[in-house]
This record gives C-alpha cells, sequence and structure tokens, in this order.
C-alpha cells in the first residue's frame, strides 16, 4: 500500500498486532485522535475571537484560561477515560487527573497550544506524551508518576490545525505524518518515517529578545545574521509564528532549527516551555526524524522531570544546527556586552 491509501488506524492495527502492551497505546492513540477531529471542527467553526472569551479561571501558566482552552481539555479528558489510562496531566489542571487507578497508562498534555494566534488564523495545536508504568507503582494516585526520564515514554504527538489538520506521530518506529480526510473524518499516513534535513538554512527565534539572551545564543544567531559575509558563509531566514507546533511541523519537513533559550528576565531564567508536556514530545518527535532537542547544552530526553508543569530552555531542529549551539554554550564570545545583531562576526566556530 501506498502512504495515502493508509489509515491511522490500519497503521496502528499493524503495529500493535498480537502486543497487549502495544494495543493499549494504540488505543489510547485513537482517543486522542478522535478528540483532535472534534477539536478540529470547533475551531474550524469559530468565527469570532469573542467566542473564546475570558473563562475566569488561570492555568498553570498563571494565565487566564479561555473557553476554547477549557473545552479541548475536557474534549481530551473525556475521551481518555473510555481509553486504558490511568492519569491525566494537563496544561489547564495544576495537579494530575486519575482517570483508572489499574490502568498502565499515563498521557501528558497540551490540550491548545498556541491559542492566542487564533485571532490571525496561524495554525495552533495539541500536543501530548504517553508514558507507561509497571505495577509496582498502581494504584495511581499521586503526581509522583511523571518522575521520569524523558527518553521514557512510549508514544508521542501533536496535531496542527492549519489549512489541514495533521497529526504528527511517533510510537518508537520513526516519525510519521497524518493527515485528516474532512470527508471520512479518517486520519491518513502521508510521510512516512520522516527525516529533518540538515542543509536548510533557516532558524526559528523571538528576536526581540536578543538584549536578554546570554553571549552564546546571541552569538549564535549574529553569525547566523552576518550570513555569506560570515563565518557560517551562507545566508539565513528567521521564521517565528509563536506557535510551538507550527514551528515544529514545519523543521519536520524542512529541516532548520528552533532556539527558545532561557533569558535573563524574571521567571525567563528555566525558559517557558513545559518539561513534561512540550519539550519531552517535541523532543521524541525530533529524534525519531533523525534531529536532536537540547536546552542548549544537554539533550532533553535524558532530563528528569520533577515537576508537573516544570520548565526548560529548549533548541530543537536539525542535528548539526543544535550541536553548534552546544558548541557556543562551550565557546562563548569573549565580548559579552555587545550587542552586534546585524554586524558580521570575526570569531569562526567550526
Amino acid at each position: 500500500m501506498n502512504s495515502d491509501s493508509v489509515s491511522l488506524k490500519q497503521y496502528l492495527e499493524s503495529w500493535s498486532a498480537d502486543n497487549y502492551r502495544h494495543e493499549q497505546i494504540a488505543r489510547t492513540v485513537e482517543c486522542l485522535a478522535a478528540s483532535a477531529t472534534m477539536l478540529s471542527r470547533m475551531i474550524a467553526r469559530t468565527p469570532f475571537i469573542e467566542d473564546t472569551c475570558q473563562a475566569g479561571n488561570k492555568n498553570s501558566d498563571g494565565v487566564d484560561q479561555v473557553s476554547l482552552n477549557i473545552l479541548a481539555h475536557d474534549l481530551f479528558e473525556k475521551s481518555l477515560s473510555e481509553a486504558p489510562v490511568g492519569i491525566l496531566v494537563s496544561k489547564e489542571c495544576d495537579e494530575a487527573v486519575v482517570l483508572d487507578p489499574s490502568s498502565q497508562l499515563g498521557v501528558a498534555l497540551d490540550p491548545l497550544d498556541g491559542l492566542s494566534n487564533i485571532a490571525t488564523n496561524i495554525p495552533i495545536g495539541s500536543i501530548f506524551s504517553i508514558v507507561e508504568f509497571d505495577k509496582t507503582e498502581l494504584p495511581l494516585s499521586n503526581n509522583s508518576f511523571f518522575n521520569r526520564l524523558g527518553f521514557n515514554q512510549s508514544a508521542a504527538g501533536f496535531f496542527i490545525f492549519g489549512p489541514q489538520t495533521r497529526f504528527v506521530l511517533t510510537v518508537g518506529d520513526g516519525t510519521h505524518i497524518f493527515w485528516l480526510d474532512p470527508d471520512s473524518a479518517e486520519y491518513r499516513l502521508s510521510h512516512r518515517n520522516v527525516q529533518i534535513a540538515t542543509s536548510h538554512p533557516e532558524f526559528a527565534v523571538n528576536a526581540s529578545n536578543y538584549r536578554h539572551w546570554d553571549s552564546s545564543i546571541r552569538g549564535y544567531i549574529d553569525d547566523c545574521i552576518a550570513g555569506n559575509r560570515g563565518p557560517r558563509e551562507e545566508d539565513f531566514n528567521m521564521r517565528w509564528t509563536a506557535s510551538l507546533v507550527a514551528e515544529a511541523y514545519r523543521i519536520l519537513v524542512r529541516g532548520g532549527i528552533f532556539l527558545y533559550p532561557g533569558d535573563d528576565r524574571p521567571g525567563y531564567e528555566n525558559g517557558r516551555l513545559r518539561l513534561l508536556y512540550e519539550a519531552f514530545p517535541i523532543g521524541l518527535l525530533v529524534e525519531q526524524a533523525g534531529g536532536l532537542a537540547t536546552d542548549g547544552k544537554n539533550r532533553v530526553l535524558d532530563q528528569v522531570n520533577s515537576d508537573l508543569h516544570g520548565r526548560v530552555p529548549l533548541i530543537f531542529g536539525s542535528k548539526d544546527k543544535v550541536e553548534r549551539v552546544a558548541r557556543y554554550y562551550a565557546t562563548p564570545p569573549v565580548d559579552k556586552t555587545r550587542y552586534a545583531l546585524f554586524e558580521p562576526r570575526q570569531l569562526l566556530r567550526s
């Protein structure tokens, strides 16, 4: 069968055949996909931004929740309550939600990433991670379940709601992309075993924070900006949509690097992205596609989550580009005070 003829259900059935553990994960992925299909329709039928009016509560980021965030969480929670899922951690809940204490799977979820972009019709999405635990950890009744290494994820993925609804998934056998057929409401495989290109000269970063970065990140960006007259000897393009799923999807299909470093602003020292349900799943997807995800110095998947809503700097994309950032940290520029975003650099880091 060619990729276009393979549905998500067929793919999962083939992957999980005669394997109880895989069957449990497959059922959970299908429940998540069903929720995302409903959420996609809900988003498409929200013609006015007033429909996302303030709901009066704050989420784990300390920002006001809006109705679509809450509706997205409720959709996923209801669906996962019918899956073999013991516990759910959501960006929209301070504490873990116990669904079935006897089940051996846990899901960490950002129900609706990038919602602020809905007014400008920029793609938004949902990100998830699936992890397993053994019977010695039953019954599950607290938050300690998620205090584990990032590489212990069994599956990860994200849905992106844009011109098409796409689903990026890994169950540990590569990163694959499905598209939602609006006529049949089925997800169909479009890209099998995605590999991140190493040659694409593009970076995604919020350059307005330049003055807050440390010298290593400024140095890296300066050298990209210097173009073919700088040490990189190549012209780079910059992208920034402030939507993690949109940035990740572009890099998966085209290459490049994404940088959201920590900086010197209060509350940003350890970055702003969530380790458990943003950095971990994106890291697994990227590595399964031949790329790399780090905090600038250390591999994300080697880190241990110790807080349900803990934050981390996140840099991911083409392996060679991410490794280069680590070299800038190992050998930072001598002058830590200059702000030369558009000046060519003389220091070459090979």
